[in-house]
């Protein structure tokens, strides 16, 4: 199997999540025409529940890219294919136990939580799915240490339709029943996805076995030793991310409640934080993830034969790459919040600014993903463990400190997640620099693309506002100035030298 570059592979998953998170909206979209930001709530209490399993399960993939990699460094295939076997048992219990936890300990999670008993109805589709995406986290897991990510690219396409198809037909088919059943057949969703995801990877996981002519696989308890011990401490790192999310579905709704609102005008501020800003937040967090995907089997492969220049040379490659991403992303939200929740949400466009000043935690999150598959990468597991949890420590402190008080409400959820990822995107990168021999550039790797992003942004708004006086359709004048966007901040990346064209072509045909 061809082995991709950290750009390649990068490319091929970020532009997958792209489109899978384009997809997505045609899932969020038909939603909140359906049943509105108090149906989304519903839904939405019960999905961070479904995201911190996933979060959790996450380091799994992880864990297995490691240990594949480091396999296949020194021509262990068939440690490679133990390690899959191995795996692939663990992952199917936990999903199961996972998915029993939730369907049977529904009425209790949502009377602990104090959420709306509507909820319980989300909470019943979402149980289905952790067993479903546990085949597909350890196939992705295994491609992923062999460095090719066209495998997980694709089912995550196929994941997202089958979670749109199926999800958006049962809202509509359960909408006569009411909106909470709506909302309960969209969650399902989730676990047609993973089920569409399966299938396909088993397939190319046998075309791999035949490949290289794997016939029967051993059993290998060393392997499942060396498994769980990098996988526990990356899926807690993983899942500290989610427990973010966690907190807000826990706590936000109940401050609100504090702060005079009643449960509906709380269910509809709570959505419109983690059901349209969030949503959008997380697409460039998707290129971060990838990059983080890519990173890690090529950095550990690195590691394991002690060549540390082309470690510090990844290491210095995907801390620019980041910036490149976060950068323009964030003035991207910041600025043009009204003018994008309008084209994405036509008439329930309300939250924008929430969006607007959640989009300053952007680069802050995606310098903690990275830093945090470094460290990983690095068999550095814990330490990135403890900076997000005190990152939690302080979001748990200030949304219960702020989001009680009038002045704040909403947006105290808003600035505690931002102070969450400032402290731990700062902490790892202190790690970073005592445990490396990386030392970054910061005229290559921040004050150039910041540059570029900051002329990106003032061509981006002058073309918007001259669109809007010209034709007056906001949706047209904001693709238009998005489009001119994007190719004035590539013309600006390659006229500063923050990259070439022949780097370009260079790392996307060479390992």
């Amino acid at each position: 199997m061809k082995k991709q570059s950290l750009i390649k592979g990068s490319i091929v998953l970020g532009v997958a999540g792209i489109f899978a998170k384009f997809l997505g909206l045609f899932f969020r979209w038909p939603l909140i025409m359906l049943i509105g930001d108090e149906g989304v709530g519903y839904y939405q209490m019960s999905y961070p529940l479904y995201m911190f399993f996933v979060a959790f399960a996450s380091g799994m993939p992880i864990a297995i890219s490691k240990i594949v990699s480091e396999r296949i460094a020194v021509d262990d295939i068939d440690g490679a294919f133990e390690t899959s076997r191995t795996s692939m048992r663990f992952m199917i219990i936990f999903g199961a136990c996972m998915s029993a936890f939730l369907f049977i300990g529904a009425p209790f999670i949502v009377r602990l939580l104090k959420w709306d008993p509507k909820s319980y109805y989300s909470v019943l589709g979402i149980s289905f799915a952790p067993i479903s995406v546990c085949v597909m986290f350890a196939l992705r897991g295994f491609f992923q240490g062999f460095q090719n990510m066209n495998s997980t690219a694709v089912s995550q396409i196929i994941e997202q339709l089958g979670r749109v198809v199926v999800g958006v037909g049962l809202a509509f088919l359960f909408f006569r029943r009411g909106i909470e059943f709506s909302a309960g057949g969209a969650a399902f969703g989730a676990a047609a996805g993973g089920i569409a995801g399966s299938i396909y990877l088993l397939i190319k996981y046998d075309g791999i076995k035949r490949e290289y002519h794997i016939k029967k696989i051993k059993k290998n308890l060393q392997v499942m030793s060396r498994f769980l011990d990098i996988a526990f401490p990356i899926a807690i790192g993983t899942s500290v991310g989610s427990v973010m999310n966690l907190i807000d579905s826990i706590l936000v709704p109940q401050k609100l409640l504090l702060c005079g609102f009643d449960y509906k005008t709380s269910t509809i501020l709570y959505a419109q934080l983690t059901g349209k800003a969030s949503v959008l937040i997380n697409i460039p967090m998707t290129l971060s993830m990838a990059l983080g995907m890519s990173l890690i089997p090529i950095i550990s492969s690195n590691y394991a034969i002690k060549n540390m220049d082309e470690v510090n040379s990844k290491i210095s490659l995907s801390m620019k790459l980041s910036a490149m991403i976060a950068l323009p992303c964030f003035l991207g939200f910041y600025f043009m919040s009204e003018p994008i929740m309008k084209l994405i949400f036509p008439g329930k466009y309300d939250g924008f600014v929430i969006l607007k000043y959640l989009s300053i935690a952007i680069p802050f999150i995606i310098f903690t993903q990275t830093t945090t598959s470094i460290l990983q990468a690095l068999d550095h597991y814990k330490i990135p463990v403890v900076n997000m949890l005190i990152g939690c420590l302080v979001k748990i402190f200030l949304t219960s400190t702020l989001v009680p008080l009038k002045q704040f409400n909403i947006y105290g959820a808003v600035i505690a997640s931002i102070s969450a990822y400032v402290i731990s995107a700062l902490l790892n990168y202190i790690y970073l620099l005592i445990k490396t021999s990386y030392r970054p550039s910061v005229f290559d790797n921040i004050i150039k693309p910041c540059l570029s992003s900051v002329v990106m942004i003032i061509v981006v708004l002058f073309v918007y506002f001259r669109m809007m006086v010209c034709i007056r359709i906001n949706s047209l004048s904001c693709l238009i100035s998005i489009f001119a966007g994007i190719i004035i901040y590539v013309l600006l990346l390659l006229a500063l030298g923050v990259v070439s064209v022949d780097f370009i072509k260079e790392k996307l045909v060479k390992k």
